[in-house]
């Protein structure tokens, strides 16, 4: 986070943590030092610190153990096997990846701890903004809009991992610490829809150079319009469509085009490109080096994870071998123009000179998209957690996929579902097909294989059991992670574990 703005988060979040709890029960994320709390947010620049704390949480790829988003669910989808040295490495992964969670054992504590982390200091600065009285209209607009967007990230992976979570929308006095029961998912996602629609009306429709890494306009209706079409809701649908379209129409608001060359959407030198809707920033400007709190610093550790274990040779630094890609995918990918900027192809290096060492469930294919590159690995504090490598959670191409699902799934106006499939097929120089719901299925998996979507796409569209089965997926179970067992003993039960764990 290079900005004036994001720089000084490592000096921000420890002293958020002087009073913000991280330990890993979310109702423990309770405000800590009354009378420092009360003492600060007194002007602009200390609320903005607040706000920037809760961007902060979206870095977060080690809580409770690794998990980082695009790795995680690529190895839960048909793209990526879990990898490591052995079954035992990273047991949380092997589980997801095989679909043999139980309450202790998957990567849910962290993930649950994480989402809550960033709901409970986005709840902490709303409430001090909302009780300032020494902030502009215009800063407190912003500020909130933005708060409120988070808050609404977190819970949208909070809903879709875990289905019934407890809705919290303030700080919660001690007394209701451990009284908060699960709400229904259609209730979070009223919740998500009401806090996005606020932030549309608070957030510029661009945001200056200085500033990337804060979210737009342009973000919250991509966001909006996503969360409308991950419900199944066809009245629901009309909506997301005038948002997506918004969004991806030529001449767009927010300077949104596609990239020309594909690969270049992946290069850390092109950070916020013209494609980047959504975008975490991470950097080594922390130069971090505790292995006991990887969270505080702003590398991407998934970088380090996905590399090749030992490897020697040109272009890339060594990682440690997880999330080899499957044969599935590259057999799909093959003859594919975006193969090459997708996935390595470990043989061939090794034909070239190249060395690593093949570990578990190696397939000699591996992530390219944000792959170690030798160019790129930091020479301050610990390298392997210093990558500066930024995740692209919305991008251009996803959303026009999106919006021809979506306007295929409503039956109306084909010719602009058809012409935004072929813009992203055309970008590579494929040739047009029908707009059908199966061939936009398969283009978001070629399109975006490894980036992260893969698993929710085949749960949300019904098509888990068939792809994921064989690997172990269930019905009516695996579409959610368990409750982690901490959560249900700390509450006495009063949270309850999902079905069939």
């Amino acid at each position: 986070m290079k900005n004036k703005y994001i720089k000084s988060t490592i000096a921000i979040v420890a002293m958020m943590q002087i009073f913000v709890s991280c330990k890993k029960d979310f109702l423990e994320l309770t405000p800590k030092g009354t009378t420092l709390e009360d003492n600060f947010y007194k002007n602009e620049k200390e609320v903005m610190q607040g706000v920037i704390a809760v961007y902060d949480v979206m870095q977060w790829g080690t809580t409770g153990g690794y998990t980082m988003k695009m790795p995680l669910l690529s190895a839960a989808s048909d793209d990526c096997w879990a990898g490591g040295s052995n079954a035992a490495d990273q047991p949380a992964w092997v589980a997801y990846d095989n679909f043999n969670m139980s309450s202790f054992v998957g990567p849910q504590g962290g993930l649950w701890n994480k989402n809550y982390s960033g709901i409970n200091r986005a709840n902490l600065i709303l409430s001090k903004i909302d009780k300032s009285t020494t902030l502009s209209a215009s800063f407190k607009t912003r500020a909130t809009a933005e708060a409120k967007f988070l808050r609404a990230y977190f819970y949208f992976d909070l809903v879709r991992w875990f289905g019934n979570v407890p809705l919290i929308v303030t700080t919660l006095p001690t007394a209701e610490l451990y009284t908060q029961k699960q709400s229904a998912p259609a209730q979070i996602y009223a919740q998500i829809e009401k806090d996005l629609r606020d932030a549309i009306a608070g957030l510029p429709p661009l945001v200056a150079a200085a500033e990337k890494g804060r979210t737009s306009q342009g973000a919250a209706k991509a966001q909006l319009a996503k969360v409308l079409l991950y419900q199944n809701d066809n009245t629901k649908l009309a909506e997301a469509i005038t948002l997506f379209e918004d969004v991806n129409k030529t001449g767009n608001a927010y300077g949104y085009k596609l990239m020309t060359n594909y690969a270049d959407i992946f290069d850390p030198a092109n950070k916020f490109n013209s494609e980047s809707i959504l975008e975490i920033p991470h950097s080594n400007n922390a130069a971090w080096g505790d292995w006991g709190w990887i969270n505080g610093g702003e590398g991407n550790v998934a970088t380090q994870f996905i590399g090749m274990d030992t490897y020697n040779g040109d272009t890339y630094s060594s990682g440690w071998g997880f999330c080899p890609v499957t044969l599935d995918l590259v057999n799909v990918l093959k003859t594919d123009p975006r193969f090459a900027a997708t996935i390595i192809d470990g043989a061939a290096l090794k034909a070239a000179g190249a060395t690593y060492n093949a570990r578990y469930q190696n397939t000699d294919y591996f992530i390219r998209k944000y792959a170690p590159l030798k160019v790129y690995r930091s020479t301050l504090g610990v390298a392997e957690q210093n990558w500066p490598i930024n995740e692209i959670e919305i991008r251009l191409a996803d959303t026009y996929l999106m919006q021809a699902e979506a306007l295929v799934k409503n039956g109306s106006n084909p010719t602009r579902a058809k012409e935004l499939l072929d813009a992203v097929r055309g970008r590579v120089g494929l040739g047009s097909v029908p707009a059908t719901l199966d061939n936009i299925y398969n283009e978001r998996r070629l399109e975006l294989a490894t980036e992260g979507h893969r698993f929710f796409d085949l749960v949300r569209t019904g098509r888990a059991v068939t792809v994921l089965g064989p690997l172990g997926y269930k019905a009516n179970k695996s579409e959610y992670l368990p409750i982690p067992q901490s959560e249900i003993d700390v509450t006495k039960g009063v949270i309850k574990q999902n079905p069939g764990y």
